[in-house]
């Protein structure tokens, strides 16, 4: 299989393609995946193709559509056929594809159709140079290339023919082309090329290559440090790394792939020349590049059983996403700390945040984590004004079902050793990634090696924590490793169980079950134009007041325990009788480092 991929109209955001099948099955069948590893919802990608047409030889082919995403071929056995087709790209995410005139980028998945009966054999994908350059804007710089594939014949831009093993390597390894900003180190001895679209003036790259660096040589250590000669834990997964990091002005994401990864992220959040404070914002970068390096072993090489091999046609369900995804949450920014990119302090910041977030999620009263990972592809990924109230993040919890089995392991110990996560992820790459496979891994895994390294059953944690819903023990966890929980007012929305957007208005975006909101009547979609005080409990002359922000209740209310909520819904004026919650009546929790020392046990290599 050969494909060709040329820039048929810039302006237009056109790819064209050429697919050329040497050896096809008489009425050879082909078909595009209709969603991407690792993004878990049904994209259809096959809606941005236009103009197929086929011929063999002189002989046009007749091409019939089949279904949404599959196509059959009119077309004879051995004779080699050739496809051309175009595909619009003007998706500007890490999921599918792009092309102007100052940046391309594309995921096989969305561009490469499947031959069917062919996905094992090698196939190759020639970008064609002059097509790219010939209308791009950049005159100063030519474009280059960037990629995972196996370059077969390049030239110094990178432009040319590379390979791939099969069908699922070459759409596991997404191309950026442009006049991007590229730097490169090593890690542990491995090449890694790091390129960055949109940056500024002010970006500091050597900054960001150190601290990558830093990241990754952690990361890797983590997986296989301490490793001795022939040790079935001494060899890495990949020779060679790319990170393609589009800087935008607004936008944050990550899609890990087997030896790269497409990043997304807001330019201002970039290191900047003589700016030696880290920044929130560059923090929060660093944490999402150590997330999906780590995917680089969790999930792309141990993964879920179901995944072993993928069915691009349909979803592919699994219950253990809160492991790959909520696991590699726990140790995104645990590997920051580190690798002393932030302090212990920072660390439980981090921490705080997502600890706050599921609390603040009624979805996890009535949606276990391993639910959620099973129902990702309508819950998750479809998001709609009630999903804080149906379900809860894989990711979030998952990250506290690791930190909560990683502190009992802690506490555990077995004859005076330490046992910790660390170990258990390190035990389940041994046992799941030696062999042919990239290692099929299952919940039965999971609880039979740390029983293996703790000497008792896990199967009690694992049922309360991940298929059920009561609350994690992460308090008690906590406090014996020396971090005290104290417990603040919640903000004003959470007090009342609303997510809102304000601008010179209040829109109410989602109403959460049981609260102070709910129980009024307000409803998502709903304009809060006004409050009405009761006149006892009002010193004030007017009892009516218009509201352009949510913090205007308390001003107006004063100390009155029920309102009138003027609404607007569907143009019509509505008054919702609200009881307003007392400041304690609900809080938010704050991490303090109670005993440093205990800490530092905790949070060190």
């Amino acid at each position: 299989m050969h494909y060709r991929i040329e820039a048929a109209d810039l302006h237009a955001h056109l790819y064209g393609v050429t697919l050329t099948i040497a050896q096809p099955a008489a009425g050879q069948r082909v078909s595009l995946p209709v969603w991407i590893a690792g993004s878990y919802m049904v994209r259809e990608f096959a809606k941005q193709i236009t103009g197929i047409r086929a011929r063999q030889g002189t002989r046009a082919v007749a091409v019939q559509q089949l279904d949404k995403t599959t196509w059959a071929l009119d077309c004879a056995a051995g004779k080699p056929l050739t496809l051309h087709y175009q595909v619009h790209a003007h998706d500007d995410s890490v999921r599918t594809a792009w092309l102007t005139t100052q940046r391309g980028f594309f995921n096989g998945t969305s561009l490469c159709l499947q031959v069917e009966g062919r996905t094992e054999e090698p196939h190759h994908l020639e970008l064609v140079a002059k097509s790219f350059n010939a209308a791009n804007t950049s005159r100063a710089r030519a474009w280059q290339v960037a990629t995972g594939l196996t370059p077969v014949q390049t030239d110094r831009q990178g432009f040319g023919t590379y390979v791939a093993a099969n069908y699922d390597e070459l759409v596991d390894c997404p191309v950026e082309m442009g006049a991007f900003w590229s730097g490169s180190f090593k890690a542990c001895g491995i090449e890694h090329r790091f390129v960055v679209a949109g940056a500024t003036p002010a970006f500091d790259g050597e900054r960001l290559l150190r601290d990558v660096q830093t990241i990754c040589e952690i990361a890797i250590g983590f997986w296989h440090g301490n490793s001795k000669p022939n040790n079935k834990r001494s060899a890495t997964p990949h020779k060679h790394y790319v990170f393609m990091l589009n800087a935008v002005a607004d936008g944050y994401g990550g899609l890990e792939h087997r030896n790269s990864t497409a990043l997304i992220c807001n330019r201002a959040d970039l290191p900047r020349l003589d700016d030696a404070k880290q920044s929130d914002g560059y923090t929060t970068l660093l944490g999402l590049i150590s997330h999906e390096y780590f995917h680089t072993w969790n999930v792309k090489r141990l993964r879920p059983a179901e995944f072993a091999r993928y069915d691009y046609t349909q979803e592919n369900y699994t219950q253990l996403l809160w492991f790959f995804e909520g696991f590699t949450s726990y140790y995104d920014d645990l590997l920051l700390r580190r690798a002393g990119l932030i302090d212990d302090a920072q660390y439980l910041k981090l921490l705080n945040k997502t600890i706050n977030q599921v609390l603040q999620t009624p979805g996890r009263e009535v949606h276990s984590v391993a639910q959620s990972s099973f129902e990702a592809w309508t819950k998750y990924y479809r998001q709609d004004a009630n999903s804080p109230n149906l379900t809860v993040s894989y990711y979030t919890k998952g990250a506290l079902v690791a930190l909560c089995l990683d502190l009992s392991l802690r506490l555990h110990g077995v004859k005076n050793h330490s046992v910790s996560l660390d170990d258990v992820m390190r035990a389940l790459w041994v046992r799941c990634c030696t062999g042919k496979h990239d290692g099929p891994m299952t919940e039965v895994d999971v609880l039979a090696v740390l029983k293996e390294l703790t000497g008792r059953s896990w199967a009690p944690e694992l049922k309360a924590w991940v298929h059920g819903t009561r609350e994690l023990p992460i308090e008690k966890l906590l406090a014996s490793h020396g971090v005290g929980v104290h417990r603040d007012p919640a903000q004003l929305a959470q007090r009342l169980g609303l997510r809102v957007t304000q601008d010179h208005a209040v829109h109410i975006k989602t109403v959460l079950s049981g609260s102070a909101a709910h129980k009024a009547g307000f409803a998502p979609g709903d304009e809060w134009l006004g409050v009405e005080v009761a006149g006892k409990a009002s010193a004030q002359t007017h009892t009516a007041w218009r509201i352009k922000k949510l913090d205007d209740l308390l001003l107006y209310a004063g100390t009155a325990k029920k309102v009138k909520a003027l609404v607007s819904r569907d143009q019509q004026l509505l008054h919702l009788t609200l009881a307003v919650p007392d400041a304690k009546a609900n809080s938010t929790w704050r991490l303090a480092l109670d005993n440093p020392k205990l800490v530092q046990q905790w949070l060190s290599l």
